[in-house]
Order: C-alpha cells, then sequence, then structure tokens
C-alpha cells in the first residue's frame, strides 16, 4: 500500500508554505521527511510545513486551550529543516485561509479565529485585502548583538526584538547596500543568541513617513529556512525597530516592502501592553499528494 500524503501549497507575499490536515495528530513527521518536502529540488519545496491539527491532539496544545478554550486549531509548524519554530506572521495567515478552503471553519470577513501556536493563542482576522493577525506582545531585547553579513563591509549593531520568536533587526545606509547584501549565507550574530534569530535587514525610503504612516524596506534570513522572500514576524520585528530608532514621534502604522510583496504593521495599546499586528495576503496555489516513500528515495 502506497504511503502518500495529501497536501496543500500556499504562500503569503512569497513565504511559502507546504499544509497538511492531520486532525488526530497521528501521522508521524520526522525532521527528515519535512526537510525532504521542503527541499525545492528533490521535494515539494518551501520554506515551511503546517500542520492542521486540533490544539487537543497535541500535548504542546495543552497550553494553548488553557490560554482560549476557543483555540480549537494548532498552527502545528516547521522550518525546512525540520526544526520547530514558534510562530510565522505569514504562515498562520495562509493556515486560516486554508482552514477555510479546506472546510474545517467557517469564517467570514470582519469574523476573528483564535489560533494555537507554539508562541501562544494568536487572533486572526478576515480582512477585505486578506488576513491581520494579533502578533501579541513584543519585546526589545536590552543587548543587541553584532551582525556580520557577507557583501555588507562594515559589521552593524543590530537591535533584538521578540514577536513570540527572536529577530535580530539590522539598519543599511541605503538600497545599493541592501541589494548586496549576500544572504545565501547566514550572517554572524556576536554574541550568538542561544537559540538563534532571524535576522532583518533594513533601509527606510526616502520619505521615511507618508500619509502618517511608516515606509521601509527588507530583506531576511530566517533560522532554518536561509533567505525568504518575506517573513510575517520579521516585517513586524523591523517596523517596531525602526520605530525604536526613529524616535517617539514615530508613527504607529508601517508599511514594509519585501521581495514577495507588501504587509502592513500596527502598534496598538491593550490591557496587557502594547501589542503589534500584521496584515496582508494569504494565498493557496495548488493540491497534490506526494508519494512519501518515493520522496526519501530521491
Amino acid at each position: 500500500m502506497a504511503n502518500t500524503l495529501d497536501f496543500h501549497k500556499g504562500h503569503g507575499t512569497g513565504n511559502d508554505f507546504v499544509l497538511i490536515t492531520d486532525p488526530d495528530a497521528r501521522r508521524e513527521l520526522t525532521p527528515a521527511t519535512i526537510a525532504a518536502l521542503c527541499d525545492r529540488r528533490f521535494g515539494i519545496g518551501a520554506d515551511g510545513l503546517i500542520r492542521a491539527a486540533r490544539s487537543a491532539s497535541l500535548e504542546y496544545g495543552a497550553e494553548s486551550l488553557a490560554e482560549d478554550s476557543g483555540a480549537e486549531w494548532f498552527m502545528d509548524y516547521y522550518n525546512a529543516d525540520g526544526s520547530v519554530a514558534e510562530m510565522c506572521g505569514n504562515g498562520i495567515r495562509v493556515f486560516v485561509r486554508y482552514l477555510i478552503e479546506t472546510g474545517l471553519i467557517t469564517l467570514e470577513r470582519g469574523e476573528t479565529i483564535a489560533i494555537g501556536t507554539r508562541a501562544g493563542v494568536r487572533d486572526v482576522q478576515v480582512t477585505a485585502g486578506g488576513f491581520a493577525v494579533d502578533l501579541g506582545r513584543w519585546r526589545l531585547e536590552e543587548d543587541g548583538p553584532l551582525v556580520h553579513t557577507r557583501g555588507v563591509e562594515v559589521a552593524r549593531p543590530g537591535v533584538g526584538i521578540n514577536v513570540g520568536n527572536p529577530h535580530v533587526v539590522v539598519a543599511l545606509a541605503d538600497d545599493s547596500e541592501l541589494d548586496q547584501a549576500d544572504l545565501t549565507v547566514a550572517p554572524t550574530l556576536d554574541p550568538a543568541p542561544e537559540a538563534g534569530a532571524n535576522v532583518e535587514l533594513v533601509v527606510p525610503a526616502a520619505q521615511l513617513i507618508r500619509d502618517g504612516v511608516g515606509q521601509i524596506r527588507m530583506r531576511v534570513h530566517e533560522r532554518g529556512s536561509g533567505e525568504t522572500l518575506s517573513c510575517g514576524t520579521g516585517i513586524a520585528a523591523a517596523a517596531l525597530a525602526t520605530r525604536f530608532w526613529a524616535g517617539p514621534t514615530a508613527p504607529n502604522q508601517w508599511r514594509v516592502t519585501v521581495p514577495g510583496g507588501v504587509c502592513a504593521v500596527r502598534m496598538f495599546p491593550t490591557e496587557d501592553g502594547e501589542h503589534v499586528s500584521l496584515s496582508g495576503p494569504a494565498e493557496l496555489v495548488y493540491t497534490g499528494t506526494v508519494d512519501l516513500d518515493a520522496l526519501h528515495q530521491a
């Protein structure tokens, strides 16, 4: 009997994912299998894999249900190398689109759903232009590392931003410096964070603020995946870092351009502190079935 797996392929501003349904979390997902599925030459190809499982079926889903009993579905996310990731801002938007399109949930424009993640429960809302996710409270790390990036002549200080997963954001001088950066190799962080970090390189637009909205351009190297066309939590981290650098008069709304498109970021007060939200498109592009035995032989 063939060992097959049905899947969807989706992306958010070019940040792409293999999505599978496993409500009872019965399928064994080894790092080797995930890496093979995400391989762009011998597999399906993706920046990561997302399993749709019920929170009640996962040991680590219990924390999500304790936080919010309505978090029925858990975004079980893995990087392209098979390693675990706490959160994915583009992935969670694509995940909710997947849940809707496959009939696992019903959600209309303006409605919100609670989704379990390893970083905690995140609320996602259907919008006119896609989906918006409340990434929750964020944290500025006190001591950012020095960042050495191939193609950038001088090492730059980075600022650490945590939005459920760790980021280091670096400001570059201009677009040409951003374009010349070689992110085929992971930037070196000194000192290196124990759990690693995603690294964002940022350049402000010539007109930083337009109609009350901040404008920046960004590229990213994601731990476990390499350079990607977009990183949702990285987009939020880049906007937060730029606002921090710009000072108290900087806006709370940002437009961030990445190689795969544009997303919006908004910072807003809540009872438990300031939250940051990310909004943008989420697309499903095809479905298929893969023979796992043949995949491992490739």
